[in-house]
């Protein structure tokens, strides 16, 4: 592979011009990236995207000027591009890591687990060939599928699990923002996030969303309303509604992960299960999407137009969730599955 033909190209801007330089080093040192540019503003980054057009941009939190989470609103209003935010995973900035993902970041990154000091090393390697499907992937999208609306369905929904991945704090605010305060079923959300962000993600939706946004608790029943995962825990549904939490099982990539998620409400609520996919890279969540349908539940995917990243929903809709939509008519089509009744 030549840099000049299939690398993608990778703008870095992070308030340390030290750390922004080492950082460049390290997404560089192979062949899968190009950094285009290096800058350490959020001034700086609106006027580099605009001369450089990358592929993708890195931004760290705490920029200087109008700062980083207005810096991602003003790329996204006025060139979209797959963003990453690279900053620290503990401390008070929590919120506003959760903020920048909302703004439409699509991933967040600890600065503590990049190891930039160990370029050749196989998690670098990993790191940025994954950054680099993110880039293309942000600028050329597999065909959709054919849209498909909602069939009548006639038992009743117990629970609703949404599966997001890159793209998806942006997408699940659109979704919860749109469901009313006294929506009757609890909705069981996995989304793909560094450890250490996750409490500032269920943080800033909570301010959001009509409906509490909550952290489960092992043991605990789904009641009305959103329940996360703790960092590196799978999500898992069983009978009687009993929501367990389990930090040990490897499955994939991912720690939670959607196929565990969808998979246990397939088992534990069968025709009452009800699966939501969004945007996301990859291919978690179709496994548990062909289980919920097997089972006589429903399932919804993103259409590719909505979607930051039309990859998990895209493999949802091949293993047949039986409807397509975009993000803005989701959460009309949960109320509708709502009003048809919560089983006991």
């Amino acid at each position: 592979m030549t840099a000049p033909e299939l690398a993608t190209r990778v703008l870095v801007c992070d308030e340390s011009p030290d750390y922004g330089a080492s950082l460049a080093r390290f997404l560089g040192a192979g062949s899968e990236l190009e950094v285009v540019g290096v800058c350490a503003s959020g001034e700086e980054v609106l006027e580099a995207v605009a001369r450089l057009a990358p592929d993708l941009v890195t931004i760290g939190l705490d920029l200087p000027g109008m700062g980083a989470v207005r810096a991602i609103e003003a790329i996204m209003r006025t060139r979209p591009v797959p963003i990453v935010i690279v900053a620290n995973a503990a401390g008070g900035g929590s919120d506003r890591k959760a903020e920048g993902l909302a703004a439409g970041a699509m991933e967040a990154l600890s600065k503590t687990l990049l190891e930039i000091d160990e370029p050749e090393g196989p998690a670098a390697v990993a790191l940025r060939h994954r950054l680099r499907r993110l880039g293309r992937n942000g600028i050329k999208r597999a065909p959709s599928p054919p849209a498909r609306a909602q069939p009548p369905r006639q038992a009743s929904v117990r629970a609703i699990g949404v599966c997001a991945s890159a793209g998806g704090p942006a997408a699940l605010e659109v979704l919860l923002a749109g469901l009313p305060a006294d929506f009757p079923l609890p909705l069981l959300v996995v989304q793909h996030i560094t450890n250490g962000f996750m409490d500032g993600l269920v943080h800033q939706l909570d301010q959001v969303s009509p409906l509490p946004v909550r952290t489960a608790t092992d043991g605990q029943t789904a009641g009305p309303g959103v329940w996360f995962p703790p960092d590196d825990h799978h999500l898992v549904l069983e009978p009687g509604l009993l929501l367990r939490l389990d930090g040990e099982t490897v499955v994939g990539s991912h720690r939670p992960s959607g196929d565990v998620l969808l998979e246990s409400m397939a088992s534990a609520a069968a025709a009452g299960a009800v699966g939501v996919v969004l945007t996301g890279m990859g291919r978690d969540a179709a496994h548990g999407v062909k289980a919920i349908v097997r089972a006589g539940g429903s399932a919804i995917a993103q259409d590719e137009q909505s979607s930051a990243v039309f990859g998990m929903p895209r493999a949802a809709a091949e293993a047949g969730a039986d409807s397509v939509l975009p993000l803005a008519g989701i959460p009309a089509a949960l109320m509708r599955l709502a009003r048809v009744g919560v089983g006991a």
